[in-house]
């Protein structure tokens, strides 16, 4: 009886010895899996078919211009930055990330990427506004408090001639679409 007793007890040893203990967060729910990451760039080239930097006013965005994206989202912030070089120097461009792959015409980008509304804001789209260096160089980075849902993901970055209009009917409006980029899932 002793044995068996001694038995059972090395073998509920044994057992309780070799269970995991259960994950902090479940693989479906960890930032790296919820986590969506869209990036595109490259040197801008005339609009051709499977372009991916595409250049539509060669006045504003020189031969040579480069523009490199990334727009990220976790469960509840969105992060969108882009990095440009050899644009016109000491120039203020309106960026905002489109509905749309880039296409031949400017207007394949389609509307803007609008979160939950149909109004435009700095709130509601993502606006990357910038002004260059004297060489021509930007940085601009956007933190939205949503994420981008996924099924419905912004598809392009869109250089504007203008600076971005922040109120009243013409709100979210900058001029003519100068140049797009194709943004991929990585």
């Amino acid at each position: 009886m002793r044995i068996l007793g001694v038995l059972v007890a090395v073998g509920l040893l044994a057992v309780a010895c070799g269970r995991q203990a259960p994950a902090a967060h479940p693989p479906e729910h960890s930032p790296a899996a919820a986590g969506i990451r869209l990036a595109g760039g490259g040197t801008l080239v005339a609009a051709a078919p499977k372009a991916s930097a595409i250049v539509y006013d060669t006045a504003l965005a020189p031969a040579g211009a480069s523009v490199e994206v990334t727009a990220e989202s976790g469960a509840v912030l969105a992060t969108s930055t882009v990095a440009v070089e050899r644009l016109l120097p000491n120039r203020t461009y309106g960026v905002h990330l489109h509905m749309n792959p880039c296409g031949l015409t400017p207007e394949d980008a389609g509307p803007h990427y609008q979160h939950a509304h149909t109004h435009a804001s700095a709130d509601n789209e993502v606006w990357l506004d910038f002004t260059t260096d004297g060489s021509g160089a930007a940085t601009a980075t956007a933190t939205q408090d949503w994420a981008f849902v996924a099924g419905r993901l912004p598809r392009s970055l869109v250089i504007h001639a203008e600076k971005t209009r922040t109120a009243g009917a013409e709100a979210g409006t900058a001029g003519a679409r100068i140049a797009c980029v194709t943004l991929t899932e990585r």
